[in-house]
């Protein structure tokens, strides 16, 4: 795992600053503190840092081919490398490393931008061709690791794994883009079609591109998508059996390191499906930590300590008190762009942990996604079906006016709660979903934006994005959609980028099995009833597991990193809440009606309301503005 950067000259050539490209690598040392390095020829410039975790003493980089034609600095880890290796050396490569950089090498210049279908792993990188003069930029799959770019004054583009490696280029502006702040409102991140600073992209998720010194850059191509359109048929024992064969291949692929490695065990499904899956695989016992809360209402301490007694891991625990206030700050400044899920705490303190006895750690990460265990993911299941039994106009002249009228009444019994259901039932299914999805509804964000900020996004609409995504997916059901749109959407901006950040922060290579293409391939092509069985979903999955793991770790209510937002906004924090509607970065801005702020900020430290979401995503962005120093 590592940090990259760089800088090409697209329709020119010039000569790259090695101490610039050294000083963008610089910013990124957290990702790579073993070792750094800096490549520059006419036109372009490789910078590195470096994690070292496979061929520890001899991949340095950026690494240069055999015969000098490439150079490639790059972040990640490629978990069949050693297939690959022996296909390649039976085609007449030869290799002086032990590791899975020269293999990236050596499949690019055998089979070109199509070396990316037989990459199994998780990576971003940039190789650079000394004779036909281009750049070939590749991210991972599912976006696992970042990449960044953006379009300099000078005709360059330069290129990092974080947005801060950019920032450290005295060329790149500091504008925000009016639209990515309604993003983020309306998500609690920036997504990966999107950026805080205008003119800054993010390499999409399964794509590449290739840029030329001779030519305007070339827009990224997708090289590999998610398919929900077909359907695996067979019986659901066989069906089991296959889905344990994939998980067990998945595991045991990232179980490959020169450095200690472990994994991150919350007693959930699915990080105990891969603690399973390891200790099968291990001769020794496998070593696994976990987080606790000093509240017991959200402490899943108990339910780790009793899979990792079951399978006889090396075990850590520790608990995190319901004060670390104070460390906003530090996360704020992980992210760069303003990020407000509040489990990048206790995922960042997990992260510590884990690296005081591991280089490396495996997480749980992507199974909701893949499988359908997410509960926003059930009930659209649900409500697709009763959508497709009400009639149109039912839906529209009687269900959209009842959802208007009815009051959001948190207070109330569930069952008088209806104000969401209707507002789903009265919509198409991706409309749904996008509110379903969305931290902040859209009458909400409207009421808080200021009149010339307004002006400023126009009729733009975060959630049309999403809703783009699932229409044109390639699904054949509304669940399918669902998936495809989280795998796509949620899951880079939101999931990754908090492991990403929250790991690299501490020079932790997290891995995540549960993402090997060829199981989410295999779950997506899974019948719906294999995936969402009444309430529950990941079905299959806790099926197959039931001979390795307990009923009451299997089929428990889903829990997650909690954090006392609400408490610390009306507590410690309370400063800093009213501060957002008077003195803050964000009140400067004029973005916001600073009275609704304010309004909302003395509703919430009273006790009137709880609106401890929204005024967190607030703070965040706050402190990004303030970090960034972002002109608007």
């Amino acid at each position: 795992m590592c940090g990259i950067a760089g800088i090409f000259h697209c329709g020119t050539i010039k000569p790259v600053d090695p101490a610039r490209v050294e000083r963008m690598c610089d910013a990124l040392a957290h990702r790579g503190p073993d070792g750094s390095g800096v490549w520059t020829a006419p036109g372009v410039g490789l910078g590195h840092r470096r994690l070292s975790i496979i061929d520890i003493a001899g991949s340095p980089q950026p690494m240069h081919s055999a015969d000098e034609r490439h150079v490639i600095s790059f972040n990640g880890e490629i978990y069949n490398f050693r297939a690959l290796r022996r296909e390649l050396e039976g085609l007449g490569a030869e290799f002086r490393t032990d590791g899975d950089t020269e293999v990236i090498l050596a499949a690019y210049q055998r089979w070109g931008t199509d070396c990316l279908s037989r990459l199994h792993g998780m990576f971003a990188f940039a190789i650079y061709d000394r004779k036909d003069r281009t750049l070939f930029l590749a991210r991972d799959r599912f976006g696992v690791k970042p990449l960044f770019m953006a379009m300099l004054s000078d005709g360059s583009m330069a290129f990092a794994s974080e947005l801060k490696g950019l920032l450290a280029h005295p060329l790149l502006r500091r504008e925000v883009d009016p639209r990515a702040i309604e993003d983020y409102m309306t998500w609690g991140y920036v997504p990966d079609h999107s950026s805080i600073l205008r003119g800054v992209e993010k390499l999409p998720a399964g794509h590449f591109r290739l840029l030329k010194h001779d030519a305007a850059p070339a827009d990224p191509q997708q090289y590999w998508d998610i398919s929900f359109a077909e359907r695996r048929k067979g019986k659901p024992r066989d069906l089991e059996a296959e889905l344990l064969h994939h998980l067990r291949e998945a595991v045991t692929s990232r179980m490959v390191s020169d450095v200690p490695l472990g994994a991150f065990l919350s007693g959930g499904v699915d990080s105990s499906s891969v603690v399973a899956m390891m200790a099968e695989a291990s001769r020794d016992p496998v070593r696994t930590c976990s987080i606790g809360f000093d509240v017991a209402a959200v402490d899943e301490t108990s339910h780790a300590a009793k899979v990792a007694q079951l399978f006889g891991t090396d075990h850590v625990s520790r608990e995190v008190g319901s004060d670390q206030f104070d460390a906003i700050d530090d996360i704020a400044a992980m992210f760069d762009e303003p990020f407000a899920d509040a489990s990048a705490l206790p995922t960042w303190r997990v992260c510590q942990l884990a690296r005081e006895n591991v280089t490396v750690a495996l997480s749980g990460d992507g199974a909701d996604e893949a499988m359908a265990g997410y509960r926003r993911q059930v009930f659209h299941h649900h409500e697709e079906r009763a959508r497709r039994l009400l009639p149109a106009q039912l839906r529209e002249k009687v269900i959209g006016p009842l959802a208007q009228a009815w009051p959001k009444a948190d207070w109330a019994p569930r069952p008088l709660r209806a104000k969401s259901t209707l507002q789903a039932l009265a919509g198409t299914g991706p409309q749904a979903y996008a509110l379903a999805l969305g931290t902040v509804p859209p009458a909400i964000r409207a009421s808080l934006y200021g009149e010339d900020f307004r002006r400023q996004i126009g009729d733009y609409r975060a959630e049309h994005a999403l809703e783009k995504v699932m229409r044109d997916a390639p699904a054949r059901s509304g669940l399918d959609a669902a998936q495809y749109a989280d795998l796509k959407f949620w899951l880079p901006g939101d999931i990754l980028t908090k492991v990403d950040r929250t790991s690299m922060s501490v020079s932790l290579e997290a891995r995540e099995p549960l993402l090997d293409h060829r199981l989410v391939e295999f779950a997506a092509s899974l019948p719906e009833g294999l995936r969402v069985k009444g309430k529950q979903g990941k079905w299959l999955l806790k099926k197959a597991m039931e001979r390795y793991l307990p009923a009451d770790i299997l089929y428990r209510s889903k829990q997650g990193f909690v954090t006392p937002i609400a408490e610390w906004l009306r507590g410690p924090l309370q400063g800093q809440t009213r501060a957002i509607a008077a003195s803050s970065a964000l009140a400067r801005t004029g973005w916001f009606d600073r009275a609704q702020l304010s309004r909302i900020a003395e509703a919430h430290i009273s006790g009137r309301s709880d609106h401890s979401r929204l005024l967190w995503q607030l703070i965040m962005l706050d402190k990004s503005l303030s970090r960034l120093g972002i002109a608007t």
